[in-house]
């Protein structure tokens, strides 16, 4: 497709296949991670487990939030998701959040819940810098999911101890305060 808006990026100093290489794998990651982090949820139990299903639960479904809202980005640009779920998984822009092998291990779910808000704090961190002042529709994308990505690396932190996160539960699951407005039901 030959549309103005990726040809205004274009202008603008952005290589677009990179930045729709990016998008297609922070997309992979998200989807991944709704996937992994439905696992995880469904492991979370017992007394220490049961209180973190509700955050883990909200995460979840607004990182499947982030997916939707990431396709039409990517298409937008010309871009396209791989026709094969397995090679999509393989370029995730995180490493996958799998169980660990101790799966009664709250803890241990814990730390891989926020290793993987922690990367994806850092991919979409990357996303607003390179986008900022040069592609306005992507950089707000970006940001939104930004600003939900680093709530949800606060929820765990606070969890594991690090201190307050400052942060309450959601009205809705999957409320995806800053992210909805990308979302087209």
């Amino acid at each position: 497709m030959d549309l103005v808006s990726r040809r205004m990026v274009e202008k603008a100093g952005i290589n677009v296949d990179e930045l729709v290489k990016l998008l297609v794998a922070n997309a992979a990651a998200e989807l991944t991670t709704f996937y992994y982090y439905t696992i995880l949820r469904v492991n979370l139990i017992g007394m220490e487990g049961e209180g973190l299903k509700q955050i883990t639960e909200d995460a979840r479904i607004e990182d499947r939030n982030h997916f939707e809202a990431l396709v039409p980005r990517i298409y937008e640009l010309g871009g396209k998701l791989p026709d094969d779920m397995k090679a999509f998984h393989d370029i995730s822009a995180c490493p996958p959040a799998r169980l660990p092998k101790d799966p009664s291990d709250v803890k241990a779910i814990l730390q891989i819940l926020l290793k993987a808000e922690q990367c994806a704090v850092n991919g979409y961190t990357h996303l607003c810098n390179l986008t900022c002042g040069k592609d306005h529709r992507t950089y707000e994308l970006a940001l939104a999911i930004l600003n939900e990505e680093i709530e949800h690396e606060a929820w765990f932190a606070e969890f594991l101890g690090m201190g307050p996160s400052g942060h309450f539960a959601r009205r809705t699951v999957g409320e995806s305060p800053f992210v909805s407005k990308f979302l087209h039901a």
